[in-house]
Order: structure tokens, then C-alpha cells, then sequence
């Protein structure tokens, strides 16, 4: 059972519980000044403190995706680092490391319920590589000639990729979505904006440091369509995060309309911090830290032509009044005839964590799916 998995959390609540009544009912009997009664006492309440500690610590854990497994807390996590070879043809910059079947029903059949493969990508322009999740829906088995829009989904930091599949299960939201017939089906390419760990980079270009806007606008899609049947040019993809993940959809639509067609933003920034996970993201130009500021860009940039959403909520999210400045800006570029345009899902309540964020995850699949479209066919066959 995997570390964030329900029933860990499940067990370690329900241990919790049985721990403390078990103190309450021996309590009468352990009430003796001896040894053996003090030594109960002691070791009741210890027992007790620490389950409870064990199943507050998981679902927190669970809640906001701090580590991704057993290895990942205990610090065992040994794989090795990805050489990036640069002169690697484009159809050999994904490499399948491990797939796994999606936890839907028929899952065992990839044509009933798609596949999650693990790959790693080769980013030979921006010379990052990072690890991935892809998720490829039934009809791309049983379809064999079909080609899929793809959408890139983000975490927030430092979040894990494991946590969109087990947390917010975006391939198992979409699986059923396709079967409603409420979405088209997509490719999900579900990894952490955190490329270039542990610095949070809030998917900048840093002036002689990583460049992950790069990665994610032109090494990333080139790779994954040049390995899967996917469409190649913006309007086959979009880019979904949440938090800090949020705020790199949005803003790399905005900055590249080319590369993406449509953004959405779960409880996103509308600007980049810097603090000391980020260090200075642009090594002390103004300029560039005004371009990656997502009410600048409106008021400043030619509006590109895409499609944005965005998500808050009345209480609990403290992005709330400028989600709504980030609407009201779009709404008047596009009443004046410009191309932007800004959907929302407001929530009366809810905070920011992934309760909140599943809330949103179908509805913006479905915003998503409407907004992308696959070519019939591939210029040249993928490898």
C-alpha cells in the first residue's frame, strides 16, 4: 500500500481510534500506584499520541502531496539522475520506464481502461529531463489510428507527480468523463513544475540558471508528440495546475500562445514570489519579472488568442479579489475585440488543498476537452 494511498490513511485513522478507546476503557484498571499501572498509563497514551500524530501526519500528507512514497519519506529514494543527450532524435526523448494499469473498472485492459506509463523526457533545448506520468485514455488502444489532444497537468510545489493520479486522480476523472460522453478522450502528461529540484522556479527561464519555461513549451510537447499519437500545434494542447502549478498554466499560455491554446488555474498566483525557494528568478531585471506578472502581461501585451480559466473561492483561498481583477481585465480586453477568453468556477467555500482542487478537477477536464482539437492525422506516423 502506497504511502498516499486511501487505505494507509484509512487504517492509520481507524488504529487511531481504537487506540484512544482502548485508553478510555483500561484507564479504571491502570488508576494503581504500582510499577506495572504507571508504566500502562505511560504506555497508553503514548500509544495513543503517536497513532493520532501517524494518521493527522498522513493525511496531511495525502492533502498536500509533501512525499510521494515510502522511499520519498525515508529518504531511501536512490534512482539516478537522467543523462540528456542532446543530438537524441526527438522520437527517442521519452523513454517508458514502467506502466501501470488505471484504477477504474476493466482497468486490467488498456482498451477498457487506458494506461499510466512512467516516462522520463529529454529536454535537449532547455537540457532538463524530468520524470512524468502519461496518461493514455482507452480509446488510444482501441483506436489505433485515432490522434489525441494532449493536456499538460501540474502540481503546485513541491508537490508530487503521484499525487495527480492518487490525490486528485485526474486519469480516473477523465476516464469517466469520456464514458459520460461529457469529454473528448486526451492524453494527460502529469508532472511537478518542480524540474530543476529542489529550487521552486515557478516555470521561469532564470537568466543563467534553469530554463523551464523552456522545457514546458517546447521541449515537453515536441517530445511527447513526436513518441505518442498527439497533435503537434497549439491548438491540440493545454496546460491544467494547480497553485504554483496554476500559475505556470496561465502564464505560459499567455507567453506562448504558439506552444498552448488553453490555460486553467487552480487557485493560482497571478505573479511569481521570490523567496528562498526560489532565489532570484530574474537575475535583477525588472523587465522580465514585469513579463511574468499575469496582470502586467494584460495591461501592457498584445492579448494572445487563447483561453483562460481560472479558480477561487469566497473563503478560504487568499487569491480570491485577485482572481477577480485577473476576470474583470480579460473581460474588458475581449469586449474591446480582443482574442483572450476567461471562464471561472467560484466556490462559496473552500481552502487551498486538495479537497478543494477535486472539486475542480472534473469541470475543468471537461472546459479543457472543449476547448482542444487533434488533427485528423499525423503529418509523418510517431515512432
Amino acid at each position: 500500500m502506497g504511502l498516499t494511498s486511501n487505505k494507509v490513511v484509512t487504517i492509520a485513522a481507524i488504529t487511531a481510534v481504537l487506540f484512544f478507546a482502548a485508553t478510555v476503557w483500561l484507564w479504571p484498571r491502570l488508576a494503581g500506584r504500582t510499577p506495572w499501572a504507571v508504566l500502562g498509563r505511560v504506555g497508553t497514551l503514548l500509544a495513543t499520541q503517536v497513532s493520532v500524530f501517524c494518521a493527522i501526519g498522513l493525511f496531511a500528507n495525502q492533502t498536500f502531496g509533501f512525499y510521494g512514497s515510502w522511499a520519498d519519506l525515508f529518504g531511501t529514494e536512490d534512482t539516478p539522475g537522467v543523462v540528456v543527450d542532446h543530438d537524441t532524435p526527438a522520437h527517442k526523448r521519452v523513454k517508458v520506464i514502467s506502466t501501470r494499469k488505471v484504477n477504474v473498472p476493466g482497468g486490467d485492459k488498456p482498451s477498457v481502461g487506458g494506461r499510466i506509463e512512467k516516462v522520463t523526457v529529454q529536454g535537449p533545448t532547455s537540457r532538463i529531463a524530468s520524470p512524468a506520468y502519461v496518461y493514455l485514455p482507452p480509446e488510444y488502444f482501441s483506436e489505433p489510428d485515432r490522434v489525441f489532444p494532449a493536456t499538460v497537468v501540474l502540481t503546485g510545489y513541491p508537490g508530487t507527480a503521484e499525487a495527480l493520479i492518487n490525490g486528485l486522480k485526474y486519469p480516473q476523472t477523465a476516464h469517466k468523463l469520456v464514458k459520460r460522453d461529457e469529454m473528448q478522450p486526451m492524453v494527460l502528461v502529469m508532472l511537478r513544475p518542480t524540474v530543476a529540484p529542489p529550487r521552486d522556479t515557478e516555470c521561469v527561464d532564470v537568466p543563467r540558471g534553469p530554463q523551464t519555461e523552456t522545457f514546458f513549451t517546447k521541449d515537453l510537447p515536441h517530445a511527447i508528440s513526436a513518441h505518442y499519437r498527439t497533435g503537434r500545434d497549439a491548438r491540440s494542447w493545454g496546460v491544467i495546475g494547480n497553485s504554483t502549478g496554476g500559475y505556470c498554466a496561465l502564464k505560459m499560455t499567455m507567453r506562448h500562445p504558439k506552444a498552448f491554446s488553453a490555460g486553467a488555474g487552480l487557485s493560482p498566483s497571478y505573479e511569481a514570489p521570490i523567496d528562498r525557494t526560489t532565489g532570484d528568478l530574474f537575475g535583477g531585471s525588472k523587465q522580465l519579472k514585469r513579463e511574468n506578472d499575469l496582470m502586467w502581461r494584460l495591461d501592457h501585451k498584445p492579448a494572445p488568442p487563447v483561453s483562460l480559466l481560472v479558480t477561487s473561492s469566497k473563503k478560504g483561498e487568499h487569491n480570491y479579489k485577485d482572481t477577480l481583477r485577473f476576470i474583470d481585465k480579460v473581460k474588458r480586453l475581449n469586449a474591446a475585440g480582443e482574442p483572450t477568453r476567461i471562464s471561472s468556477i467560484l466556490l462559496e467555500s473552500g481552502g487551498h488543498n486538495f479537497n478543494t482542487w477535486r472539486r475542480e478537477v472534473a469541470p475543468t477536464l471537461t472546459w479543457m476537452g472543449s476547448r482542444l482539437a487533434a488533427p485528423a492525422s499525423l503529418a509523418s506516423p510517431a515512432s
